[in-house]
């Protein structure tokens, strides 16, 4: 042994993955897949529908698609899997469970699907969306690796590990750096829509109290020493008259009131007027809309004051639909793989998406016209 002891090699085997501590890759604990948040998210949908009818037309706006196979020969059976597929209970149309997969992702940030097998004929028998925050994920040293658990709704009971994560269908809305689970649409806007629900609420009110005329009916007696001792019976006979002249005006009779003496009629609160609410809610459905990238005439909103205008907007909500279709992209290319794998095919799905709207239609059809008439002059 000599005199200075030999340092210690330090291995260099081991994880991969050097950009993440090894405490906080094990289970990733993210809020985003947290059942109090997806809860609040489905509420905030239920209370505020100009969100739930953005989403709505997103999901509806992604547009339709077709699988493509490699194999020629596997075309014909993957058109009628796309078409016939069961989904969950009383779905069977593979756009119908896509549907279902980006609405859940739009409002939770993820989206949780599962593949079906047939354990008799070893077949793809059926799609099942399942609440995202049933799903916790273990992330391996490799990062490609991933291990699903399933959450238990007891808290004594311990989650159960997935035993077929091929399966598993998972797709997060652009996940922060070195996390797994991704982000809603709707983060950001819970505060807004309480401000927007307590001004609907107190318009509600203001209404109540206001809209629905009430009256105030004074009697003042003169100095007369005859008339001040009859007072409070001349008092309660208006006031009688007064009623029935209202009940009889509820049932579409015409009755007048006539009393003698100084009586003074008027409406309670025709003093006051109610508030402009027109530009605070404004303000907050700009930032709501904002969010969601939805232009707002698509939602009966009439901002835009030029056509030029909307058709920017319009523009903008392609990207978004296209950036939406990218992260879809993925999960249908898995589901039909694993139906060519089952069907005993070697050949790869790509999706073809149909174009958004029309006017991309017309713009393809003019840039070919363009193309065509600027070779045929190169000639």
């Amino acid at each position: 042994m000599g005199l200075f002891p030999r340092k210690k090699q330090v291995s260099t085997q081991g994880s991969i993955l050097q950009s993440v501590p090894r405490n906080a890759a094990r289970f990733q604990t993210d809020s985003a897949n947290d059942p109090m948040e997806q809860a609040l998210y489905a509420g905030l949908r239920r209370a505020v529908p100009i969100i739930d009818a953005a989403i709505g037309k997103i999901v509806r706006l992604t547009g339709s698609f077709q699988l493509i196979s490699s194999d020629p020969k596997m075309q014909k059976r993957l058109d009628w899997f796309a078409e016939n597929v069961p989904v969950g209970l009383m779905g069977c149309f593979l756009s119908h469970f896509v549907d279902g997969y980006l609405d859940s992702m739009l409002t939770f940030g993820n989206a949780l699907g599962e593949m079906l097998i047939d354990p008799k004929n070893g077949i793809l028998a059926g799609l099942q969306l399942a609440p995202p925050e049933r799903i916790r994920i273990r992330q391996e040293k490799i990062p490609s690796k991933r291990e699903y658990w399933l959450c238990s709704s007891d808290s004594d009971t311990k989650d159960t590990k997935i035993l077929h994560p091929e399966r598993i269908l998972f797709s997060a809305l652009a996940p922060p750096p070195g996390g797994i689970y991704g982000v809603s649409v709707l983060r950001g806007l819970p505060a807004l829509s309480e401000i927007l629900l307590r001004i609907y609420e107190c318009i509600g009110q203001n209404y109540d109290r206001m809209g629905n005329v009430r009256y105030a009916v004074t009697y003042k007696p003169s100095g007369d020493p005859a008339e001040r001792a009859y007072a409070g019976d001349r008092a309660k006979r208006i006031a009688k008259e007064w009623q029935d002249g209202m009940r009889a005006g509820g049932r579409g009779e015409i009755r007048d009131f006539v009393c003698a003496g100084d009586v003074d009629i008027r409406v309670i609160g025709a003093d006051n007027a109610l508030l402009d609410t027109e530009v605070p809610v404004r303000q907050l459905l700009e930032q709501l809309i904002a969010k969601l990238s939805i232009p707002p005439f698509l939602l009966g909103l009439n901002w835009s004051s030029t056509e030029r205008m909307s058709s920017q907007q319009a523009d903008i909500l392609t990207s978004e639909l296209e950036y939406y279709r990218r992260v879809l992209e993925p999960m249908l290319r898995q589901i039909g793989n694993a139906f060519l794998r089952l069907e005993g095919s070697d050949g790869f799905v790509q999706v073809d998406w149909s174009n958004i709207n029309l006017q991309d239609e017309t713009e393809l059809a003019q840039m070919r016209l363009w193309n065509a008439q600027a070779a045929q002059l190169e000639k």
